[in-house]
């Protein structure tokens, strides 16, 4: 894991305003920002740990649109960063053109899956970690429903949905689960407006508590859980602290390991697809101070369990993106 400070609002700014050793690893976040409180939140707190453990300096880009994508990618690898980190499936398709025009540069894509000798693909079993706040989510529901707010309708945020639907449906086989998808293009990450008026619907039909996995829409979603009373559950980075005594947990994702792994390891981090899910601490959930009043130790223990059978392959949670379906119907 390594990284520098460097902030710079556009990809065509980079090789005037990046500074630091040629060496240095760099990271591209994807839309929406670096606080986002969220995914890109994430990843820019694993490249911080990774500068203030080693003192080192990293490079990095904001996207403010999709076009800056591989024009920011050249840009940095023409600038000698390496490994150069981009978090977001969206990054995927110019990783793949730009890749090969620098097989002496390690890329890491967080999300995304590149066949490339030089790229590290980095993805997630969101799926398990949303099964296990599902399972919170059904054990402290009293009115046997519970909702799911998601970003932009995608395979990837429907593994949160379905897994979260299947954890609920495991505690109680008779809860509703109903699901919304905030859009179908990337505005769907920064619309919290929509993602409130999406929450206020849901309480409507009777859910009180609702999981939000939407980037900054999420943060509407939490809002609005916390303004009418129910309990919402964050994603991707610790949010229970935006609402205490609001936020039940959030499902972890630890997008910051990852980050932190790839500097720390340099260019020489192994490349190839590398999954990380429930048996290696790549996704979980929250507990702290600002949620230890909601979580009895009979719901840790329920969860400690299911989380040590999906581990050792005696319960499976369906993964959405195998067959584009999910076991357990949402409204």
């Amino acid at each position: 894991m390594t990284m520098m400070k460097t902030l710079m609002g556009a990809a065509a700014t980079l090789a005037v305003t990046a500074t630091g050793a040629l060496a240095d690893p760099a990271i591209i976040f994807d839309l929406g920002g670096k606080f986002d409180r969220s995914f890109n939140e994430a990843a820019f707190t694993g490249a911080e740990q990774w500068a203030e453990e080693t003192g080192g300096s990293y490079r990095e880009i904001e996207l403010q649109s999709d076009a800056q994508r591989e024009q920011a990618m050249r840009r940095l690898a023409e600038a000698g960063a390496n490994p150069i980190v981009m978090a977001g499936f969206s990054q995927a398709t110019p990783l793949s053109v730009v890749a090969p025009d620098y097989p002496d540069t390690t890329f890491v894509i967080i999300d995304g899956v590149v066949e490339a000798p030089n790229v590290r693909s980095v993805i997630f079993s969101e799926h398990e970690g949303s099964y296990l706040v599902g399972m919170l989510a059904a054990m402290t529901s009293e009115t046997d429903t519970v909702s799911f707010v998601g970003g932009m309708d995608i395979p990837l945020i429907s593994r949160f949905a379905c897994g979260y639907a299947q954890g609920a449906a495991a505690v109680n086989p008779e809860v509703t689960v109903i699901a919304n998808m905030t859009g179908t293009t990337p505005a769907a990450w920064n619309d919290p407006v929509r993602g409130g008026e999406l929450t206020r619907g849901q309480i409507a039909q009777g859910s009180d508590v609702v999981f939000a996995a939407a980037g900054g829409t999420g943060l509407g979603v939490l809002q609005v859980a916390a303004d009418e009373g129910i309990f919402s559950i964050g994603v991707d980075s610790n949010q229970n602290y935006l609402h205490p005594g609001s936020v039940l947990t959030s499902m972890l994702k630890r997008v910051d390991v990852a980050v932190y792994d790839a500097f720390t390891t340099g260019p020489e981090v192994e490349t190839g697809v590398h999954v990380f899910g429930l048996a290696e601490d790549g996704v979980g959930f929250a507990l702290d101070e600002f949620n230890s009043d909601l979580i009895t130790e009979e719901m840790i223990a329920a969860v400690d369990t299911a989380r040590e059978a999906i581990i050792a392959g005696e319960i499976v949670v369906h993964n959405f993106s195998d067959d584009g379906t999910c076991p357990v119907q949402m409204q």
